[in-house]
């Protein structure tokens, strides 16, 4: 009887175990768990809780070891405009995800924003849209309460409504590997964080159900071959690539995600004013003709075919007006002249901030074949 009673006890613990916080704690600012760098930060009372002041920076656990599980904590701000929210799975300073709000957008469609960092480089403006952001209207002075479930390739956000999610991410664009977790602010306006909390749970429950896969847009181009990167510069008055200019490059695969674009940073980042690539596409054409290709592209870019340059654009934030945002997309056409046999096509494709990325589709495949 005391053996079955054992195992019972056992199998009771294990099956609690299975879906139970393996990990739960609240952090104190000022707490030595806390490394805390920005522009401006500093512990101090605010509206009635000990809280950190941010601008400029992040605050993370030094030792947090953060897969899936709850993120929560409260955050004052005014109405001014702003980003600040939490980052999860951070591998290093480049490489994390995070979710963060912007007062100045509430109640509009992107009073909020996911996004995840490649190499140093948000992708906000290739990630927007109804499963990136949502509307929320903020209270402003007052403490906002956040809370993020992350379970594998998806998370949950609420925001001060913890029955009724604020935003499903449908899908986590990182890899699920464990990382630190904290807090981030950008350097335009400060804001007060309070009452810090996060577990580490295997399989957190979700009120969502993941949405089925997206198809590819059609006759989108779903591979490139991408160089490593250089400088912008070197394409200024360069209406024929030379031979000797590609081949000092170095090339990855790297294929398109479900909306058809695909994410530069993925590969690499910028550095040193190392700013551009080369996306590169073989089309087989059966004949000589004209072929319309639809594309979209952040920030700039020069499209060669050939090596001759057929295009050039740009997409850059604020680029056409103050509201402007880049936002990426089949926006641009141009027409190819398609010789028999094998045409090399060339999106040189060039980044400031917010996104890096490159997508096309082409009018119709009549006698062309994509290598």
């Amino acid at each position: 009887m005391k053996i079955i009673l054992k195992l019972v006890c056992i199998l009771a613990i294990g099956s609690f175990m299975a879906g139970s916080t393996l990990y739960s704690q609240t952090i104190p600012f000022g707490d030595a768990r806390w490394e805390i760098s920005g522009v401006e930060n500093k512990i101090e009372n605010y509206l009635g809780k000990k809280s950190l002041y941010l601008k400029g920076g992040q605050a993370l656990i030094k030792d947090s070891d953060f897969t899936n599980g709850i993120i929560e904590f409260k955050i004052a701000f005014t109405g001014e405009r702003g980003f600040m929210g939490a980052v999860w799975r951070l591998e290093d300073e480049n490489n994390y995800e995070e979710f963060y709000l912007r007062p100045h957008q509430s109640g509009n469609p992107d009073a909020n924003q996911y996004t995840p960092v490649f190499n140093g480089i948000s992708g906000w403006q290739l990630y927007y849209g109804e499963d990136y952001a949502s509307p929320v209207k903020y209270k402003f002075n007052q403490w906002n309460i956040v809370k993020i479930i992350v379970s594998g390739k998806y998370a949950e956000i609420y925001i001060n409504d913890m029955n009724t999610p604020a935003l499903f991410v449908n899908e986590l664009k990182r890899n699920v590997k464990s990382g630190k977790v904290g807090l981030e602010c950008s350097n335009f306006t400060p804001v007060h964080f309070a009452d810090f909390e996060y577990k580490t749970i295997e399989n957190p429950k979700l009120k969502n159900k993941p949405k089925l896969a997206m198809n590819l847009p059609e006759n989108v181009i779903e591979n490139y071959s991408v160089s490593s990167h250089f400088k912008e510069e070197k394409l200024n008055h360069k209406y024929l690539l030379t031979k000797d200019e590609k081949e000092k490059l170095n090339w990855t695969k790297i294929n398109c995600e479900t909306t058809g674009f695909v994410n530069l940073a993925r590969i690499q980042g910028i550095k040193e004013g190392l700013n551009t690539v080369f996306a590169r596409v073989i089309i087989n054409s059966d004949k000589d003709q004209y072929k319309k290709v639809s594309f979209g592209y952040s920030d700039r870019v020069k499209v060669y075919l050939n090596d001759k340059l057929e295009y050039s654009g740009q997409n850059n934030y604020q680029s056409r007006d103050y509201r402007y945002l880049g936002t990426i997309g089949f926006f641009d056409d141009v027409y190819l002249p398609l010789k028999k046999g094998e045409n090399e096509l060339m999106f040189a494709v060039s980044e400031s901030f917010g996104g890096w990325g490159i997508m096309a589709r082409i009018e119709n495949m009549d006698e062309i074949s994509i290598k």
